[in-house]
């Protein structure tokens, strides 16, 4: 864990969790905030850029992402990263269930104030200072 004067760097996990579907060579992965306040933390770092270079080794055609605010969550989908879809792939896992967990190591910045709100276990001090 990496972090700044009042930032620390967790994995996306710690604040978010995902659910992951497909169709065909398409995967769409959701990430759902554990908590409100952290919601704007995900819009700014979550992005469409930070994606692609997540799945960089799958070498996506394009991802979209799609925000729901209400719900605290958003959406993204990958063209082109599931090795043809699940009639086509030699992949152990060409339905991409697993996808997001992939997404969900994406390390993130996050404020100290804001470390009561993630998931998981509590920050050992040498995780925080």
């Amino acid at each position: 864990m990496s972090h700044g004067n009042d930032t620390i760097i967790v994995p996306l996990y710690r604040a978010a969790h995902g659910r992951t579907g497909d169709k065909g060579n398409r995967s769409n992965i959701s990430v759902i905030a554990w908590h409100a306040v952290l919601w704007p933390l995900l819009v700014e770092q979550v992005t469409e850029t930070a994606v692609a270079a997540q799945f960089a080794h799958r070498r996506p055609a394009r991802v979209v992402r799609y925000l729901l605010p209400r719900l605290q969550a958003m959406n993204f989908v990958l063209d082109e990263v599931l090795d043809g879809g699940v009639n086509d792939a030699l992949n152990l896992d060409s339905h991409g269930k697993a996808l997001s967990f992939r997404l969900l190591e994406l390390p993130i910045r996050v404020p100290r104030a804001l470390v009561a709100c993630l998931a998981g276990p509590p920050l050992g001090d040498a995780e925080i200072s």
